[in-house]
C-alpha cells in the first residue's frame, strides 16, 4: 500500500468507526481445539530474542517462535487495562472503555462465548478490571487464581503483594501465601487446571504479573529472598528487569511442557503476547540498537508487542508473519479455531488471524485504528490509524 492509498482508507476509519469481518467454522466436524492465551505485562517487542533483541535471555519463546509461527507486528493499547478489555472483548476501546481499572459488566467476553460453547474455563494472573468477588465468574470464567482482585495492589504497610508472598484471590476468596512467588503460585493454578480439564475442551487465559514493576528479584536471581515481603519502592530496582523476563519466558515454559506432559499439544493452540511496551526506566539493546521503554506512549515503543502462535501440526514451523494484528483480533481468532460463532450484535471490531496461524493468506488488515484515554470518557487522549509504515493522527498529522 502506498501513501495515497494508505490516507484514504485510514481517514475513512476516523468517519465511519473501526470495523472488520470475520470468517467461521475452519475445522467443521473436528474435535475443538484447547486455547491457552498468555499475555505478559509490560514487555515490548524489543525485549525477545527472536525478535532480535540482545539485552536478555528468552529461549522458550525463540524456540516456539522456530517451531510455530512468529508475528512482527502486533499493536496493544499503549497501557493494561484499556489492551484487556479490548482483548477479552474484541471491541475498540471508543465502544466501550469506562474507566482504568474496570471492564464493564454488561459486555460480553471470549469466556462467555467458550463457556457457552462447552469450555471448561479458568483464568489466573492479573485482574484489575473489577473488585467485586464475582467478577471473574461473572465474565464467563468457571475457575481463577487472581492478584489485584478484591484487594488492593499494597499491603497496610505498602508493600507490593505481587511476587513475593503473594495476597491473592482463588475463586473470589482471598488467600495469602507466605514464602511463596506469585507468578508461579498462579501458573501452578492453570496446570492443575489443565490436568483436571484434559478430557474435555478448555481455554485458559493467562494474563500474566510478571514483568510488570516493582522489578525485583525472581526465585532464580542470587539475590531473592523468599522472606521478603514485598517491594516498598513502586518501581523496584530496573537491574532485575531481565532476570523477570527470564523468568516469564521460563514460565511460558512451563505451560507448554504441561500440555505436552498432557499428550494434548497437537490440539492446543497457545498464543502469546505483550500488554503494552516496556515501562521506563528500562532500556533494551537490539544490537547496538538502544530500544527505551515507552508505556503509555502512543510510539511503536509503547504499543509494539511480540507475539507468536504455536499449534503443533498445524501451523507451519518458523513462519514470520508481517501482517498487522490489532488485540481485538484476538477474539474472533480463537473462536474461529473452536468453532464458535460470534453474535452478530456484539458488533466486535476484531478482524481473525487465524488462517495465517495455519499458513495461510487469509483476509490480512490493511490498517488498524487505535481510541486512547486511561482514564475512558468521551475524548481520546490520542487516536489514529495506521499500518506497518505509516500513521495518520485525528488532528491531521501523518
Amino acid at each position: 500500500m502506498n501513501r495515497r492509498q494508505f490516507l484514504k482508507t485510514a481517514a475513512a476509519t476516523f468517519a465511519a468507526g473501526s470495523t472488520s469481518g470475520y470468517g467461521m467454522e475452519i475445522f467443521k466436524g473436528s474435535q475443538r481445539p484447547n486455547i491457552i492465551l498468555v499475555m505478559a505485562d509490560d514487555l515490548g517487542y524489543e525485549c525477545m530474542g527472536a525478535n532480535g533483541g540482545t539485552s536478555y535471555a528468552t529461549p522458550v519463546f525463540d524456540r516456539l517462535a522456530a517451531k510455530g509461527v512468529r508475528f512482527e507486528h502486533c499493536y496493544a493499547q499503549p497501557l493494561c487495562t484499556p489492551t484487556r478489555v479490548k482483548l477479552m472483548t474484541g471491541v475498540s476501546n471508543i465502544h466501550n472503555y469506562t474507566e482504568f481499572g474496570v471492564l464493564d459488566r454488561q459486555q460480553t467476553t471470549f469466556a462467555h462465548l467458550f463457556k457457552d460453547a462447552g469450555y471448561a474455563t479458568c483464568v489466573v494472573g492479573k485482574w484489575q478490571l473489577g473488585r467485586e468477588p464475582d467478577s471473574p465468574k461473572h465474565f464467563g470464567f468457571d475457575r481463577s487464581c487472581l492478584w489485584q482482585h478484591t484487594r488492593r495492589n499494597v499491603d497496610a504497610e505498602g508493600h507490593d503483594t505481587r511476587f513475593q508472598s503473594p495476597a491473592l484471590e482463588v475463586d473470589g476468596i482471598p488467600k495469602n501465601y507466605p514464602g511463596k512467588y506469585g507468578p508461579d503460585v498462579v501458573s501452578d493454578f492453570a496446570c492443575d487446571f489443565m490436568e483436571k480439564h484434559k478430557d474435555k475442551p478448555f481455554l485458559v487465559y493467562y494474563p500474566m504479573i510478571l514483568t510488570h514493576c516493582p522489578f525485583s528479584p525472581t526465585p532464580d536471581s542470587k539475590q531473592y529472598d523468599p522472606t521478603d515481603k514485598g517491594s516498598l519502592k513502586y518501581k523496584g530496582k530496573v537491574k532485575y528487569f531481565g532476570d523477570m523476563v527470564t523468568y516469564m519466558d521460563k514460565i511460558l515454559g512451563k505451560i507448554t511442557e504441561k500440555v505436552e506432559q498432557l499428550s494434548l499439544a497437537e490440539n492446543t493452540l497457545i498464543i502469546f503476547l505483550g500488554d503494552n511496551g516496556t515501562d521506563s526506566p528500562v532500556v533494551s539493546k537490539m544490537g547496538s540498537k538502544a530500544v527505551p521503554g515507552k508505556k503509555g506512549d502512543e510510539s511503536d515503543n509503547g504499543t509494539r508487542v511480540p507475539m507468536l502462535a504455536y499449534w503443533p501440526g498445524k501451523n507451519p514451523k518458523g513462519r514470520v508473519c508481517t501482517d498487522i494484528i490489532d488485540v481485538s483480533d484476538f477474539l474472533p481468532t480463537i473462536c474461529q479455531a473452536a468453532n464458535i460463532s460470534v453474535p452478530e450484535h456484539l458488533n466486535i471490531d476484531g478482524q481473525t488471524f487465524l488462517p495465517q496461524v495455519l499458513g495461510q493468506k487469509g483476509n490480512p488488515r490493511k490498517w488498524i485504528y487505535m481510541w486512547y484515554n486511561k482514564s475512558g470518557g468521551a475524548t481520546a487522549k490520542f487516536e489514529f490509524a495506521r499500518n506497518q509504515q505509516y500513521k495518520l493522527v485525528r488532528n491531521g498529522d501523518f
